[in-house]
């Protein structure tokens, strides 16, 4: 079954007590059990697991080719559960250009977790084969990633990993199941956030772990998700299973209209560089092209004025909104460096675009106005 078939059908069988193609929305919080606490309907708990949430995780373990997939609260419960899961002692390798989310967990709580955390650029080979340690459990990856659009040998990099002892992870946010399958290229764990392309529209929230065996790992992580209470509302598991429908129709309108922007911005004299793998001139252009089916709908640029520049730039746009997150059906610009807290690490001239379902020629009027009245 293709992809987009699968992603239509998975997870969506009729309703069994009434014949529904829509799943249906189980909102009960308890469950029947039996006097001895034996478990007739296999649940027990809301926290623990529901209906609903399984019929997502069906879906979702078979987009990314997984033996098991976790559906967590936001992308960030499921980032810290992945984490708490490894052993004490464990270090873990992150890629240098990542969510600055994750950037700020491993500096500020795993020491509080008893792992320790080191960046390395994993575009370099030899650099991450030199920072691999004896207690590596984990290689951190994102392809591509946030906000910089670098793009990862992820074949490569999991044979690194596993020649050390260590597992490695790959945040697919940025591409979706839609666009790629590190699972199938040797990763041991694909990292969503639920929130972006999954959801689609702008109003649910999730994180998903999908892991390619489902072996003592992936049941810490559920333990950890039931314990700590990161579980999902079976209204946002619901939200995500609807989203997946329309999964890759969504994708290849983001991915055109992406396209025809990162084109239209490396043409223009104000913009020092364009991070956009579907161009020829991006240094991951090549290996993008072999391990992902599309090259994606965000995108980043610099603007040559430095951060006064950028920000004129982002306050001039009227159809790309000034709003954290992406992956929804409108287009949104942000300037990272502004919401990076104390320690940003993101270029000060640095603008990223999360680039929505609008009409692409619409979206380029909006950047080339935009350009002309910040520069006036």
């Amino acid at each position: 079954m293709r992809p987009e078939t699968l992603a239509v059908h998975a997870g969506a069988e009729p309703d069994a007590a009434t014949g529904a193609l829509s799943p249906p929305l189980h909102l009960a919080t308890t469950f029947l059990h039996a006097p001895d606490g034996s478990l007739p309907h296999g649940l027990i708990y809301q926290r623990t697991d529901n209906p609903t949430q399984q019929r997502l995780e069906v879906a979702l373990a078979a987009l990314d080719g997984a033996r098991r997939a976790l559906f967590f609260a936001t992308g960030m419960a499921a980032v810290s559960a992945v984490l708490q899961a490894l052993p004490a002692g464990s270090h873990v390798l992150l890629q240098d250009d990542l969510y600055h989310g994750v950037r700020t967990l491993a500096r500020d709580w795993l020491p509080r977790w008893g792992l320790s955390a080191s960046f390395v650029d994993c575009g370099n080979l030899d650099a991450v084969r030199a920072a691999l340690r004896p207690e590596t459990r984990l290689l951190w990856t994102e392809s591509p990633s946030n906000p910089l659009l670098r793009i990862v040998d992820i074949a490569t990099l999991a044979e690194l990993a596993h020649a050390h002892g260590a597992r490695l992870l790959v945040d697919g946010t940025f591409a979706s199941p839609a666009l790629q399958q590190p699972l199938a290229l040797g990763a041991d764990v694909v990292l969503h956030s639920a929130t972006k392309y999954l959801g689609g529209h702008s109003d649910v929230m999730g994180g998903v772990l999908a892991f390619a065996r489902d072996d003592e790992l992936a049941q810490r992580c559920f333990e950890v998700r039931n314990v700590q209470g990161a579980s999902a509302s079976p209204f946002a598991a619901w939200l995500v299973l609807r989203g997946l429908r329309s999964l890759h129709a969504r994708l290849a309108m983001h991915v055109a209209n992406a396209q025809r922007v990162a084109e239209f911005l490396a043409a223009q004299p104000a913009v020092e560089a364009v991070h956009y793998p579907g161009l020829p001139t991006h240094t991951g252009h090549a290996l993008a092209a072999r391990q992902m089916r599309g090259f994606g709908g965000m995108l980043s640029f610099q603007l040559r004025g430095g951060r006064d520049a950028a920000l004129r730039v982002a306050g001039a746009l009227r159809l790309f909104q000034n709003a954290t997150s992406l992956g929804g059906c409108e287009s949104l610009v942000e300037h990272r460096a502004s919401v990076e807290g104390a320690q940003p690490v993101s270029p000060q001239n640095l603008l990223r675009l999360s680039v929505g379902l609008e009409h692409g020629e619409d979206l380029v009027e909006d950047l080339a106005a935009a350009l002309v009245r910040s520069s006036a």
